[in-house]
């Protein structure tokens, strides 16, 4: 089995600490092969000087295009790299949890992973609940405003009815991303009947990945429920 692992870090930046090199260690450490994308993002001069105004940056479909190259990449060097071509999955984390999710709802069927996990994921790009930080991350300064664009790129309205299985994780304590994302999306998976599994913990926050620090005694325990959801998958 393999895992693409996204970090977070609102389409701007990267937690590769602590949502990547500690998630990959953890999932080796139980026999999931695992790979870490440093996709594009905008970056830190894109957030401070907000000069996509005028220049494009790095914007949809930049980090998409990315995850869609590389789990072709995985598809293509299965053989080499000694993985299963049937058990490719995504776990993103944040922003990188609309990653995921979006290669499960918005490639072709037949370039989707076969699973996603999305801990506190963004979900929305609409309403009171959006992580608008993310939204103009991903948009861009010059659409940030384009009502198709953040209809379009809103993952609780684009769930298809052949969706792969879904891990689903978030707390209500969490002060970045509403919890409300993923309640949205829950509701969206169960409204196409999509197998899937939503942990909602009232505790822990925002941006604990893998750590065995960060969060809380209840929210890390979702890295045992997801062994034990992936097994029964």
């Amino acid at each position: 089995m393999a895992v693409v692992v996204c970090p977070g870090g609102s389409y701007f930046w990267h937690d590769m600490q602590t949502e990547g090199h500690e998630v990959a260690r953890w999932l080796q450490s139980n026999g999931i092969s695992a790979f870490v994308l440093r996709y594009r993002t905008a970056y830190v001069p894109a957030f401070v000087l907000r000069y996509r105004y005028v220049l494009r940056g790095n914007r949809y479909p930049d980090a998409q295009d990315d995850l869609r190259q590389t789990l072709a990449y995985l598809r293509g060097h299965a053989e080499e790299l000694g993985i299963d071509t049937a058990r490719i999955g995504v776990m993103g984390f944040s922003a990188g949890g609309h990653l995921a999710m979006s290669a499960a709802e918005l490639l072709p069927a037949a370039e989707r992973p076969q699973f996603v996990a999305a801990i506190y994921p963004v979900v929305t790009m609409n309403g009171q609940y959006v992580h608008k930080r993310s939204r103009r991350a991903l948009m861009g300064e010059s659409r940030v405003r384009n009502q198709r664009l953040r209809d379009s790129l809103s993952l609780e309205r684009h769930v298809p009815k052949d969706c792969p299985p879904v891990f689903l994780v978030n707390c209500k304590d969490d002060p970045v991303v509403d919890y409300h994302n993923s309640v949205l999306l829950d509701s969206a998976l169960n409204a196409q009947g999509i197998a899937h599994q939503y942990l909602q913990y009232a505790t822990g926050g925002h941006g604990f990945g893998a750590s065995t620090t960060k969060g809380t005694a209840e929210s890390r325990e979702w890295m045992n429920a997801f062994l034990q959801w992936i097994k029964e998958l």
